[in-house]
């Protein structure tokens, strides 16, 4: 459905979402996520997805990272073309969503056993990534150069600081400098057995 879908003779409109405040955020977190995975065999991404992750919970996340069923995600496709199951990554831009995506869906993922929940509140131009430890998300630090490191997919390296900026050049060289490193290969060398 782009603008409005006609089902027997009804128009169903998409919820309105404002340019500056979730679209060129979404746009910038997908231009990142895709270079992962272009250069990640094993990886998939996509945008609002619906997650059937339990009975009581089936979210759409703005864009979710997982690693492919083949090479033992967590996440699956159904039959009719759902994801089942916990992406290993999630992410949400929250503007006026940021008390739901830090209150019951960030508990609904940490209960479901996503391993990394990354929120950008635009309000507040600030970006959290939670890690699952323990059974419990706790904050990944963000580095003296504003990058922050995935703790689940290796050499996943996000420049915040310059993200938050529109620095979209930064953004993709310091993801480029994580893609380069022997570490990413094992990790795709992992993925490929």
């Amino acid at each position: 459905m782009t603008k409005a879908e006609l089902i027997e003779g009804v128009v169903y409109v998409a919820s309105p979402l404002r340019f500056q405040q979730h679209a060129e955020p979404h746009s910038r977190l997908d231009t990142w996520l895709g270079t992962y995975v272009a250069f990640t065999p094993g990886t998939r991404s996509g945008i609002e997805p619906t997650v059937r992750l339990d009975l009581d919970n089936e979210p759409q996340p703005d864009i979710v990272l997982l690693v492919d069923e083949l090479a033992d995600g967590q996440a699956r496709l159904s039959e009719d073309g759902y994801l089942e199951g916990s992406p290993e990554l999630v992410i949400e831009i929250a503007a006026s969503s940021a008390a739901i995506d830090l209150g019951d869906k960030k508990q609904a993922y940490r209960r479901n056993g996503v391993a990394e929940y990354l929120v950008w509140q635009v309000f507040e131009n600030k970006i959290d990534w939670y890690a699952l430890n323990d059974g419990d998300y706790q904050t990944l630090p963000v580095g003296a150069d504003g990058v922050i490191h995935s703790r689940r997919f290796p050499r996943l390296w996000f420049a915040a600081k310059a993200i938050l900026q529109g620095d979209m050049a930064q953004v993709l060289t310091v993801s480029q400098l994580g893609l380069q490193s022997l570490k990413h290969q094992a990790f795709v060398v992992s993925l490929e057995r």
